[in-house]
């Protein structure tokens, strides 16, 4: 089971080459990267886009994508290797293929006019019309649209007209066809070209939705024009306010007639225009470069929708007034609502709201296409740079996964990058035509440029990590050259053919090897002055790429070839001791651990990983989830077991390496002694040895841990604790801990205010950064201009009452022109409780239009509540957060009012109210971060208002057991019930990898552990002697004595005690009539629960399998199989693992059905539960806003009700809610998977059943084996996916 884990991935970029690289429809967005397709999908709850899928079926570059008009879960791909693709988005797989098309399709779109049919054309045409189904499918020509004059630059159909086109060339004409009449070829060229041959591209073109012949077209140098196609006049010639603006992108915005948005092609600016004037009604500046693609959503995202009382329309002179719809500056045009894709000309990605002008999402930077190599900073582990084909270098925060640098650009390609040791900052790259450069990243400056190779390419670059210095490139010129920093050329090692790799030694700082096209590997020495090299290896048979020495062996190095092997050599021996081969094209990364010194991983252009052990050279795993040729491989020495790769499917990826290093985690757990958990190299590369800690890291953890005078325990579980565990929160969750457990805040980390903090330190936060601010802002205050007044009757109308005194009314007719400042201001004359009031209706208006100006209002009047569901609405739940701590901090203002007898009450709410908010709006985040695959980072929001309890459950519940044992142990009392659950499962993953010494140990950490000892005991397999060795240990009496201790039981009908000695002695299988005598019996009766059955259950499922699976058990078999089947899917319903509750519903029926078995138990039975239990929680878990259901009858109310007596509540917090590992979210490349219980696909990590055939998702897994212990496949075999 040991698997590399996927924890983060790093998208692609949109690519800036080809035009129709972005398309929406409905709550999902696309947009391609240079071979993959990126498809986000608004998750309703949070209201944020998320990453769904990555469509990666194509080989060569992408040219366009299109949303199929008519079903919004299909899309087509065209792409230079002459393939379309039609996706289907749903269920993530190919709906259609056709390859070998005639031609390059550049352009593609689905018809309009037909069902199922997809244009797609080349540069000079001709049109080609693609019918998928029906009697008529396959591929015909269109028969007007060819022999063009000049190139197609894009095309659209009309939506509504049928059959009707339109072209746009590099010559700046059009060419419009419709059926029924005259075709129109090469017309419409903009004025200022008639008789010229000048070029003037196409970059847009799109139908007026509300019209027949409209259509808007942009001209690179010439802008925008609204022509008629019909009588192929121009309408309107659009103007710029500068002549230096060029649009790239336009769409229309279909929630407002009439209006478009354009993108210039030079500046990020995104401009609104309507119809009817000529110049843009508003320009925003998004980002300082160019558009390259604009796209609206048709239907925005929809909101949650806050309720409003109605309104009463008769005015009495203290009636409530009715507002207008407050307008903004451009009044006779308000910006229309919508979101629009933007994708810009460096690949960044973003979702922009124009109508609350802010970024729904947006994702700055990112490679669009091959990443050649990746490297992480040595002084600092979250920082990751990348090299790639599109000429640039990134360096990536990876706690956050975003780009924090980016190198100027335009270097051609860059093949490789190395940074300077320390903390110099700099980075030195390598490029296929310009040489090898020094770029200071801080300065954001290229600093020194090496030229010694020519135009040749550079294939690796190296930075001496013992000498800084010195700086070694090698070239397709065959030359292997050592400078210094400044330039200076110290050797020159000349090679027979091209050099494709050179590493510096780790151990000796005058030694380099290289790996070279003619197939071998060499070893110089700088000490000498010879050009010859010292070793030469041979036995690759085709060119030698990457070599890399082994950080913890002295002399061996590895070699990766296109041979597809990779060999291990010895220098001290000139030999070649290990070949490791399985990869099945030429090997790229490679990448020794910094701690195990037998574990070394591979990349490879069959788009697989490899993790080896060198000792004997078996593959330990292979990953499959890029989607292209792997490159680069990286891990950091303080994090040894995260690694990165990048790919050529633009991609960078996490890993998480620490399940290959069982049992090591769990030695430290058990408080083992160092000589099992740190040691030195002879020792680990012993064949068969487990794996022990060998590098310099975990020396110094135990340097510094040795230091420490009293119990180090809890210093050492988390120094070794952060060194094991990915990114991604498990230091944020160490620094929470160390503040509850009363540390001193002098000792928290800088960065820790960047994370989730603790409440106590979250106002305190902010304030001094509101400070900073607020010196800054004082400057940038301009005027609005006010709110045009309505009538001129009414003003004066409200000015004479005003005169009269009458407050109250001049204050409602102020509101019902607008001016709520106005009547604000004088509102407090009445009284206090008025102005609340009007504070209160004014808010809730506000609420209404989504308006941010909706805050002040809600915190004048303290009203926590409102403000907290309108930012919790919106899926802003990190400013819900600080409301509800500013609240229980008593920040916020409550309000007196005199009572008329002169009591002073409170109104609004008391601290215990606000605490309750906060607990809430932490849950709502937590559960956020949980459903995004992050279950430390939910930890954290829990830890931060000290809620252990369900700190400590989201940590079990995303299978991170060892951190939930490491961090309750160090927490102590308050999570000692959660600490203990997680030993009992890790206990049972002790138990698939054997090692059943660790799994007493960890139990022994357990008071009252008597049950679960001699649960370990009972599944033991081991011979009578060892059996009672185990037993010794567990303090349990021996197997005879055992049996002696079952008869007596028996005889005293104390089943339980009988069951629980007979599973220890050497004939277990006498348990199984007792106890499942006793639960038939038991659930006959009509007022049986859940746990007078359950105990009964759990221990006999602990019979060592191969007694289990005796023929003469085959009926018990079978009974306790249905029983505990049954009884998995009550406890299923108790815990919330609602997907799993209707699976073992089915396999119980199904074993039912099958097995010839006499239980209490009918098919009849089983059904109507289910039906029941889907019914009535359907009622709970639907908001009234989805579709309508049936409400469930009577009689399933009262067969649910009848169920949840028997089940009761879980008494343990820890267990409730359904399993999410880290990882869930992230979608794989590789192969689909289908689970075996559901038939759906499955997202994220898969485990493999028994038959190593079946499949289902981790998650289900994970629940499924904590209510029944037993395989779904009915074998009898128990599940351990822990």
């Amino acid at each position: 089971m040991a698997q590399v884990k996927q924890v983060g991935l790093l998208a692609a970029g949109c690519q800036p080459w080809n035009k129709d690289v972005c398309a929406a429809s409905g709550d999902r967005f696309a947009y391609c990267a240079t071979l993959a397709i990126y498809i986000y999908q608004l998750d309703h709850r949070y209201n944020q886009f998320k990453l769904w899928g990555i469509m990666s079926e194509h080989k060569k570059t992408i040219t366009a994508i299109s949303w199929c008009p008519h079903n919004h879960d299909l899309f087509a791909s065209a792409s230079a290797d002459n393939l379309v693709i039609i996706w289907n988005v749903a269920e993530k797989k190919v709906a259609g293929k056709l390859d070998s098309t005639k031609g390059v399709p550049a352009f593609l779109s689905w018809c309009w006019n037909a069902g199922d049919t997809i244009a797609f054309v080349s540069h000079r045409g001709p049109l080609y019309i693609w019918a998928i189904s029906g009697p008529d499918s396959g591929v015909t020509v269109h028969k007007d649209a060819h022999s063009f004059l000049s190139d197609i630059c894009l095309f659209r159909w009309h939506p509504k007209k049928k059959g009707k086109v339109v072209f746009g060339h590099t010559d700046g004409s059009l060419s419009i066809f419709q059926p029924g009449s005259k075709n129109q070829k090469h017309v419409l060229r903009p004025e200022s070209l008639e008789g010229t041959d000048e070029e003037d591209p196409v970059t847009a073109l799109e139908w007026d939705p509300l019209s027949t012949d409209y259509l808007l077209a942009a001209n690179l140098h010439n802008g925008i024009r609204l022509v008629d196609s019909d009588s192929l006049s121009c309408i309107t010639t659009f103007s710029f306010p500068t002549s230096a603006a060029s649009v790239h992108c336009l769409a229309w915005v279909p929630s407002a007639p009439g209006m478009f948005i354009t993108g210039d092609s030079q500046v990020g600016v995104l401009r609104v225009w309507n119809v009817s004037r000529t110049t843009p009604i508003d320009n925003f500046k998004l980002k300082k470069t160019g558009f390259h693609g604009l796209h609206v959503l048709s239907s925005p995202p929809k909101k949650k929708s806050f309720s409003s009382p109605s309104k009463n329309h008769h005015m009495s002179s203290t009636s409530e007034a009715v507002p207008p719809p407050s307008l903004t500056q451009n009044q006779a045009f308000s910006l229309p609502p919508g979101h629009v894709v933007c994708c810009f000309m460096d690949g960044g990605v973003g979702l922009y709201d124009m109508g609350a002008k802010k970024w729904d999402f947006l994702r700055d930077l990112g490679h669009v296409e091959t990443i050649f190599d990746c490297k992480f900073k040595p002084d600092n582990p979250d920082l990751l740079a990348t090299a790639s084909f599109d000429g640039t270098i990134k360096v990536w925060d990876i706690n956050t996964l975003t780009a924090v640098y980016t190198s100027p650009g335009n270097e051609g390609v860059i093949y490789s990058v190395s940074w300077a040791p320390g903390d110099l900052n700099c980075i030195a790259g390598a490029t296929s035509r310009n040489g090898a450069f020094i770029w200071d990243v801080s300065r954001g400056k290229m600093i020194t440029r090496f030229s010694e190779h020519g135009k040749n390419g550079i294939f690796c670059i190296a930075w001496s990590h013992k000498d800084s210095k010195r700086i070694a490139t090698c070239s397709g010129d065959g030359f292997c050259i050592i400078r210094t920093i400044d330039g200076k050329v110290l050797h020159k090692y000349k090679h027979p053919a091209a050099v494709f790799g050179c590493d510096w030694s780790q151990n000796n700082k005058d030694m380099i090897a290289t790996g070279c096209e003619d197939k071998n590997v060499r070893v110089y020495y700088l000490a000498t002055s010879s050009d010859q090299p010292l070793k030469v290896f041979s036995g690759h048979t085709a060119k030698v790429f990457h070599v890399r020495w082994s950080p913890l062996r002295e002399g061996i190095l590895c070699s990766g070839s296109d041979d597809g092997t990779v060999r291990i050599w010895d220098y001290t021996q000139d030999a070649c001791i290990n070949v490791l081969s399985g990869h099945k094209a030429p090997v790229r990364g490679l990448l020794w651990n910094t701690e195990i010194p037998y574990l070394l991983i591979s990349g490879s252009w069959d788009y697989t990983i490899k993790v080896w052990d060198t000792r004997d050279g078996t593959c330990l795993d292979t990953v499959y989830d890029h989607g292209a040729d792997v490159y680069g491989l990286t891990c950091h020495p303080s994090r040894p077991f995260t690694m990165a790769s990048c790919s050529r499917d633009s991609t960078v990826r996490l890993w998480s390496l620490t399940p290959l290093i069982n049992p090591l985690q769990l030695n430290i757990l058990a408080d083992r002694s160092w000589d099992e958990i740190i040691g030195n190299t002879d020792r680990a590369i012993e064949i068969g040895a487990p794996p022990l800690l060998c590098g310099k890291v975990s020396r110094d953890i135990k340097q510094e841990v040795d230091k420490l005078s009293g119990n180090p325990r809890g210093r050492k579980l988390r120094w070794l604790s952060e060194c094991v565990s990915p990114p991604g929160g498990s230091k944020n969750l160490w620094d929470l801990v160390a503040v509850i457990k009363g540390q001193d805040d002098s000792m928290l980390p800088q960065n820790y205010c960047k994370g989730i903090m603790h409440m106590k330190h979250l106002i305190r936060f902010r304030m001094s950064k509101a400070q900073e601010l607020t010196i800054v802002k004082m400057s940038k205050f301009g005027g609005g201009i006010g709110a045009p007044s309505k009538e001129e009757r009414l003003k004066e109308a409200a000015e004479i009452h005003l005169r009269l005194g009458q407050i109250q009314r001049y204050c409602e007719l102020m509101v019902e022109l607008g001016e709520w400042d106005k009547a604000l201001s004088v509102a407090p004359g009445v009284s206090m409780t008025y102005w609340k009031k009007l504070m209160q209706r004014r808010a809730d208006q506000l609420i209404q239009e989504e308006n941010d100006d909706v805050i002040p209002y809600c915190i004048a009047t303290g009203d926590v509540k409102k403000l907290v569901t309108f930012f919790t609405s919106r899926g802003q739940l990190q400013e819900a957060l600080l409301v509800a701590q500013a609240a229980c901090e008593g920040n916020m203002q409550m309000f007196q009012c005199s009572a008329p007898n002169g009591s002073a009450h409170f109104e609004g709410s008391t601290m215990e109210d606000y605490n309750e908010i906060l607990h809430k709006v932490s849950k709502e985040l937590a559960e956020s971060y949980f459903q995004d695959g992050y279950a430390v980072l939910a930890a954290c929001c829990h830890l931060a208002v000290e809620n252990i309890e369900l700190a400590m459950a989201y940590l079990i519940r995303g299978n991170e057991l060892e951190l939930a044992v490491s961090v309750g142990t160090v927490l102590g009392e308050c999570a000692a019930q959660a600490t203990h659950y997680a030993l009992e499962l890790l206990a049972r993953k002790c138990m698939s990898i054997t090692t059943w010494d660790l799994a007493a140990d960890l139990l022994m950490m357990i008071p009252n552990n008597e049950l679960q000892l001699v649960k370990l005991c009972a599944f033991y397999p081991g011979c009578t002697a060892e059996i009672n060795d185990l037993h010794e240990k567990c303090s349990l009496p021996d197997v005879e004595e055992c049996m002696q201790l079952a008869e007596a039981a028996q005889m005293e009908g104390n089943a339980f005690e009988s069951i629980k000695y007979f599973l220890l002695t050497i004939e277990p299988e006498k348990a199984l009539p007792i106890g499942i005598q006793y639960v038939k019996e038991h659930i006959s009766s009509s007022n049986w629960t859940l746990d007078s059955v359950w105990p009964f259950l759990d221990i006999l499922s602990y019979i060592r399998t191969e007694k289990l699976l005796l023929h003469k058990c085959s009926e018990f078999r079978n009974e306790l199989l249905i029983l505990c089947g049954y009884i998995g899917a009550l406890l299923a319903i108790r815990r919330q693992y609602c997907s799993i509750v209707p699976a073992l519903y089915e396999y119980t029926s199904q074993l039912l059905k099958r097995r010839e078995v006499c239980v209490p138990l009918k098919i009849e039975q089983l059904s109507e539960e289910l039906d029941a239990w889907r019914a009535c929680t359907q009622s709970l878990s639907k908001s009234s806003d989805e579709c309508p259901h049936t409400p469930p009858s009577e009689l399933q109310q009262e067969v649910y009700e009848t169920l949840l007596s028997r089940i009761k509540e879980e008494p343990l917090k820890v267990k409730i809610g359904p399993d999410y590992v880290t990882g869930s979210n992230l979608p794989s490349h590789s192969d689909v998977h289908i689970s075996c219980l559901t038939g759906l696909r499955i997202q994220g990590p898969v485990f493999f059943l028994e038959d190593g055939k079946s499949a289902v998702s981790l998650n289900d897994a994970l629940m499924w084996a904590k209510v029944n212990p037993f395989s779904p496949l009915g074998t009898g075999i128990r599940l351990n996916p822990f």
